[in-house]
């Protein structure tokens, strides 16, 4: 990683029935308020894209990271707080109870478990265009959304 540069990692946890795990973020927070996300945060300074994988999804979900099923590439994008982020995505698998994630519930008050029929659900409040964590879930199903 180059100094000045920001990655971000997410994870496109998958369940046993192949759906995809969004928690929805809380109307406070400072980026994409009110919207669906995948699990995932900044890489911190010394960190590994991996290391930050293996952290953000059991910070953010109490899971532990069992084994990536493949990687969905990286992306580059402004989310408009003048900082150019590079996303490195992954399909995932992980352990732990599926059916009760430990949310960050003040951050993330919901979750879903989103199949191919249920892509348009990750749309909800986005601004016009803004299709980013859609396709990265559609494209982890296997589906054109």
């Amino acid at each position: 990683m180059a100094p000045g540069e920001v990655w971000v990692v997410g994870a496109v946890v998958l369940d046993p029935a192949g759906r995809a795990f969004a928690q929805f973020r809380g109307a406070r927070r400072r980026l994409f308020p009110s919207t669906w996300d995948i699990v995932g945060g900044h890489v911190e300074p010394g960190e590994t894209v991996l290391g930050a994988l293996h952290r953000e999804i059991a910070e953010e979900t109490g899971w532990t990271l069992r084994r990536v099923v493949r990687d969905l590439g990286v992306s580059r994008w402004d989310a408009g707080d003048g900082a150019v982020r590079h996303g490195a995505d992954f399909v995932v698998e992980v352990d732990g109870d599926l059916s009760r994630p430990e949310l960050e519930w003040d951050k993330h008050p919901r979750f879903a478990w989103v199949g191919p029929a249920d892509l348009p659900l990750l749309l909800e409040n986005r601004a016009p265009g803004d299709t980013a964590i859609h396709d990265v879930v559609a494209k982890a199903l296997g589906s054109s959304g």
